[in-house]
């Protein structure tokens, strides 16, 4: 089975899990918006395709805050700002000429 890429669209969805604050219903629906685009394989959908698309995300955003909502955890949460900084400091490692 061959890979296709569709440019423009990230490549990482990002953990919304035990952060201080909680995840926003933005960043879930952006996550949502994001898993969709990739398993459809295309960022901006056809008009006859748009109503499925935007039902598809509105479904996985529902259900992904249901799930951040039920999960439970001991460790502490985790500081946006601080991880925020660790992801800059691993892709200046990564792309360093």
């Amino acid at each position: 089975m061959g890979r296709t890429s569709v440019t423009g669209m990230c490549r990482n969805i990002h953990t919304l899990h035990n952060f201080e604050p909680a995840a926003t219903s933005d960043e879930v629906h952006a996550a949502a918006l994001q898993y969709v685009r990739k398993i459809a394989g295309t960022t901006k959908p056809s008009k006859v395709n748009q109503a499925a698309f935007d039902e598809a995300v509105h479904e996985v955003a529902h259900i992904t805050q249901h799930l951040l909502d039920a999960l439970v955890t001991t460790a502490p949460p985790k500081n946006r700002e601080v991880e925020a900084e660790k992801a800059k400091a691993r892709a200046a490692g990564r792309y360093a000429a």
